[in-house]
């Protein structure tokens, strides 16, 4: 037996027992937490525990005799080698939104008998939908326990790091001013009480960071908010007096974390309670006894739309993670052919140059460093155990981001090592079509995101080629660098979908200008060669309020500023180019993007770096676009 993945066997072997302890038939494992959080604090790692599966999405279903784990195409590669000598089975699903399990489980369980889910960890409409559907088959749903505190001896406890202060200037807008807005989201709503139970959107709210969760600056908490003040439920010690005093003058109270739901439970009889069905769990929503009214949480939606001085410094933010990109760069040219680069290096270096830019908190998510096979998988970490030397040809994909006072970000730029393959150049230029057909595209407000995710996949779709995940998701502003409810995937909307978390299946409403988040856009084309991906960080605006210049100037013009390049880029605004024609011997970006300002632009490109200036050559312009 692999002695790396016995520890699992013996796990799952240790579960299978418990579950003929408590004649249940299955016991259903999420990828989630108290708050339905898609990155999630160790306590809550028990499918990781169980499996070996190191994904950020997945469910492990264990039954009698066997176990099954379900993910998408994001992480098949990835899975096939983690579960190894587990013997769990990998189910492989079409999106990370699929319910194949639920069906599963329903053909699996026999009429009778129970299913079990931790029912403080499933969302109230997924316990709603596996209950239905288990129902049908005869088969009963038991959601009051919680089977990891019995096969998991050593199960860390809650996080306790502090709680802080997100200040002025880069919170332009005052905790009492957000209260209000959510107030009178309430008052619209007919609500006396509001319930916020998603970290992301009580950090927003309040104005308040934290670090209980690996890359998302957020703090496990509930809040509970009246008319007249609001009651913050978090673990004890977390916040300080000095913190304490400045929430008691905006009238916000402190509450033990675990009292939320008597809280609930006690609540008055004439009380009306605001609550967003896809962002509570099922064990928080039966505690409830008095009439509810269901909607997006208003916070959702009002952290969506970045205010003028949020973007200002969100471009802050940027220009600080470009400088570091750049600084990054130019180690990696020098050092390229000189001295042994892996994989791992790659995320030191640049994680090293982030880490000294004003207002540098932490990394917006694990560096993914992927060199040729590695870079198809779309959320491939290099490790001590398993990495890839920078030698030889191919392409190599960066994708990584930062946390800062002023924003979050995430960027993914593909460099060519060596000599690259007519089929590489050919697939990314697709890739490259596609964002720039998206970024050029007008829309009415309102319309649904498969619609422009269509624009994107277009180009790899006339020549027989597709991805596997989504195009665009939104960005938070020193937040969860994937945030709701903006996004451009295929995922089609249902009744009341409103884009919820990132990778819920209701993730496609319409997205109003002002929102950032941006939607950011990344179609890709995923082979084993290697994973062809752009990405930028747009921000909607409304088609009167778009700026002269092209949407692709302003990275690009950044980058080169960044990179000890000037150029001059024409004032006017191009029409639609045709990014493959004129530049299909240089390939990649060089070649679409240099054809598109030369048969657009009023003067060619100039570049000028440390030794003076020359026209751009191909290889030039290559590095300066891929720095955008």
């Amino acid at each position: 037996m692999d002695t790396r993945t016995s520890p699992y066997r013996a796990r799952i072997a240790k579960t299978q027992d418990a579950l003929a302890r408590h004649g249940l038939a299955a016991l259903l494992v999420p990828s989630s937490d108290p708050h339905l959080s898609e990155y999630l604090p160790e306590r809550w790692q028990g499918r990781e525990w169980l499996s070996g599966f190191t994904g950020s999405m997945g469910t492990l279903v264990v039954a009698r005799g066997k176990a099954a784990l379900f993910a998408d195409s994001r992480y098949w590669v990835q899975a096939e080698a983690e579960l190894a000598g587990s013997g769990i089975e990998l189910v492989k699903i079409p999106t990370g939104t699929a319910t194949h399990h639920v069906e599963w489980l329903a053909r699996e369980a026999k009429a009778g008998e129970t299913v079990a889910v931790d029912g403080d960890v499933i969302g109230l409409a997924a316990a709603q939908q596996l209950r239905s559907v288990l129902e049908r088959a005869g088969v009963k749903l038991r959601t009051d326990l919680d089977l990891l505190a019995e096969v998991w001896p050593d199960r860390p406890g809650l996080p306790t790091a502090p709680v802080y202060e997100h200040r002025a200037p880069q919170a332009p807008l005052a905790r009492a001013g957000k209260l209000a807005q959510l107030r009178e989201a309430m008052a619209r709503q007919g609500a006396t009480h509001h319930l916020v139970s998603t970290v992301d959107d009580v950090a927003w709210a309040l104005n308040l960071r934290g670090a209980d969760v690996s890359y998302n600056p957020v703090f496990l908490a509930h809040l509970l908010v009246t008319a007249n003040d609001a009651t913050l439920f978090v673990g004890e010690g977390k916040i300080d007096a000095v913190l304490k005093a400045a929430l008691a003058t905006d009238g916000v109270r402190l509450a033990p974390y675990a009292g939320a739901a008597e809280a609930l439970a006690a609540l008055p009889g004439d009380a009306k309670l605001l609550l967003d069905p896809k962002r509570v769990t099922l064990g928080l929503r039966e505690r409830i006894q008095v009439p509810v009214l269901e909607a997006i949480n208003p916070s959702t939606l009002l952290k969506s739309r970045k205010s003028a001085a949020e973007a200002e410094h969100i471009r802050t933010a940027m220009a600080q993670d470009g400088a570091a990109m750049c600084e990054f760069y130019a180690w990696f040219e020098s050092a390229l052919g000189r001295e042994r680069i892996t994989e791992l290096t790659i995320d030191e270096k640049l994680s090293a140059a982030r880490a000294t830019r004003p207002g540098f908190v932490g990394l917006s998510f694990g560096t993914i460093a992927g060199f040729n096979a590695n870079g198809a998988m779309p959320h491939y970490r290099a490790t001590p155990a398993s990495h890839a030397v920078i030698e030889g040809d191919g392409l190599l994909l960066i994708d990584s981001g930062g946390q800062y006072l002023g924003g979050t970000t995430d960027i993914t730029r593909v460099w060519p090592i060596g000599r690259v393959s007519e089929a590489q150049k050919r697939d990314y230029t697709l890739v490259l079509k596609g964002t720039m057909a998206l970024s050029r595209t007008k829309f009415p407000r309102g319309t649904p995101s498969p619609m422009l995710d269509a624009i994107a996949r277009a180009p790899l779709w006339e020549q027989g080629l597709e991805y596997g995940h989504g195009t665009g998701h939104g960005v938070g502003y020193f937040l969860n660098v994937h945030e709701g409810p903006q996004s451009i995937s295929k995922a089609v909307r249902r009744p009341h979908g409103d884009g919820a978390r990132h990778g819920d299946q209701h993730r496609t409403r319409p997205v109003p200008a002002g929102r950032l988040g941006h939607p950011h856009r990344e179609p890709g084309d995923e082979r084993a060669g290697g994973e062809h991906r752009v990405r930028r960080l747009p921000r909607l605006r409304d088609a009167h309020a778009v700026p002269d210049r092209h949407p692709l100037h302003r990275p690009f013009a950044a980058a080169c500023r960044r990179n000890r390049l000037a150029q001059r880029l024409p004032r006017h605004r191009p029409r639609a180019p045709e990014p493959a024609g004129g530049g299909r011997g240089e390939g990649l970006a060089a070649g679409a993007y240099r054809a598109h300002l030369s048969r657009r632009s009023e003067a060619p490109v100039k570049l000028c770096s440390a030794g003076g200036s020359a026209q751009a050559d191909a290889g030039q312009l290559r590095r300066a676009f891929a720095l955008a």
